[in-house]
């Protein structure tokens, strides 16, 4: 299998892009599975991150095999050999087109909002999307690339079919393909995880993004990538520090994930404004992800958090710095494990959508203030989290989202976990004494 996950892809398709990050080029990701892949080229590149909104027109009765696709400013391109093995008639043509036209519109909205497109006149774009099956979505990318004014287009994909690059014609300057199989069905059969992304996700990208390029300079700010010793491995990480930060918070991720989730991300920004530090690190290496039971392993991932936490009381920016946990989903439960170890002490935990029965006998343990923040429509999750709040002991408190589902995708649900999260650690964090 050829990547992991998106967040795999990724990586691997920034560090062959490497070259780019010095012409300053704008980063434009097809929504919605091309957009974390996009997000990662980005960050490494340091470049800003919009979406460029195109939509497949699939075959009626075949959906999933496009015919053509279309882009905004009205970029069209049609696959007259799909066409005529479908025997696809212009009316029906003309139909899917209308209704991928209205869609395109309301995502726009969605994902943008009031803000206009990122600027691309004069500059090197990476137009980036998970893979590539026909072609057609990536061409009507890459023409409304080159309809806003672009310099010079590269293309960049994980996955696409051999014959690809025969199929795009001079809409792409430079073509960047990390894999080019002989037996291609389906971008999905080259990714071990292939979970659809949702709008939400989408948006948290771009929302991270734009925090990131509105972050203070490094005179205010220490934001860098740190490698952190655990036993014979080491655990990769961004360390985030604003100026006088009172305290720094770890985030412990859930199954699935890395110190790349975006709604991790989101949070993390909302916690460096009020002057609280954020290191997001990854639990595993790339090769302990690839069993499963480390994954679940949540004495092993608290033992982790552990080693992490001794790791920043050593380091010159965060020693005497009062720590914090922000754990999601099973992390939350590997954060209150960690918690409840003499050695550890931190001084407030908080749990986004987390599972903290599954810290089980630890959780009467644990003397760190903690916030417990569950979404509304997340019924099973709300009902474990009610049954574990009464095993704990320390100050606790549980806060529960309305209408929010776990991953806290609806609108406004996010920005209100961040609230909460800021004013529990702010509330809760003074300088440690240790």
């Amino acid at each position: 299998m050829p990547f992991r996950d998106r967040t795999d892809a990724g990586r691997r398709l920034a560090a062959r892009l490497a070259h780019l990050r010095d012409q300053h080029p704008v980063v434009l990701g097809l929504p919605r599975g091309g957009v974390p892949v996009a997000a990662l080229v980005a960050e490494a590149l340091d470049a800003p991150l919009d979406v460029c909104l195109v939509r497949k027109l699939g075959v009626p009765y075949q959906p999933e095999l496009g015919m053509g696709a279309i882009g905004e400013d009205g970029v069209r391109v049609v696959n007259e050999d799909v066409l005529r093995a479908t025997g696809v008639s212009t009316a029906d043509l003309a139909r899917v087109e209308d209704h991928e036209r209205a869609v395109l519109a309301q995502r726009a909205a969605r994902y943008r909002g009031e803000r206009h497109p990122v600027p691309v006149a004069g500059r090197t774009v990476v137009v980036v999307d998970d893979g590539i099956a026909t072609g057609s979505t990536a061409r009507a990318a890459c023409r409304v690339a080159r309809a806003r004014g672009a310099a010079r287009i590269v293309l960049a994909v994980p996955v696409a079919p051999r014959s690809f690059a025969g199929r795009l014609g001079d809409d792409a300057d430079d073509v960047v393909c990390l894999e080019t199989p002989r037996d291609f069905f389906a971008i999905g059969q080259f990714y071990g995880d292939f979970t659809q992304v949702d709008d939400e996700e989408v948006t948290a990208c771009l929302r991270h993004a734009a925090d990131r390029r509105h972050r203070p300079a490094a005179g205010g700010c220490e934001d860098r990538e740190v490698e952190i010793p655990a036993g014979a491995v080491w655990l990769r990480g961004r360390l985030t520090l604003p100026e006088g930060a009172t305290g720094v918070v770890a985030f412990v991720h859930g199954s699935g994930s890395s110190r790349h989730s975006p709604r991790n991300r989101f949070v993390a920004t909302g916690l460096n404004r009020a002057g609280l530090g954020t290191l997001l690190f990854d639990l595993l290496t790339e090769d302990e992800e690839r069993d499963r039971a480390n994954v679940f392993d949540i004495g092993l991932l608290a033992g982790r958090l552990g080693g992490v936490t001794g790791w920043l009381r050593e380091q010159p920016g965060t020693a005497g710095l009062a720590l914090g946990y922000f754990g999601a989903s099973t992390g939350a439960a590997a954060a209150l494990w960690a918690a409840a170890e003499p050695g550890t002490r931190p001084a407030a935990v908080v749990s986004r959508g987390g599972r903290p029965d599954l810290a089980g006998p630890r959780l009467p343990e644990v003397t760190a203030p903690t916030l417990l923040v569950v979404g509304g429509a997340d019924r099973l999750v709300l009902d474990l989290n009610r049954q574990a709040q009464a095993r704990l002991r320390c100050e606790n408190r549980l806060e529960v989202v309305p209408g929010a589902t776990h991953l806290f995708e609806e609108p406004g649900t996010l920005e209100r976990v961040t609230e909460l999260a800021r004013d529990w650690f702010t509330d809760h964090m003074a300088p440690a004494h240790v």
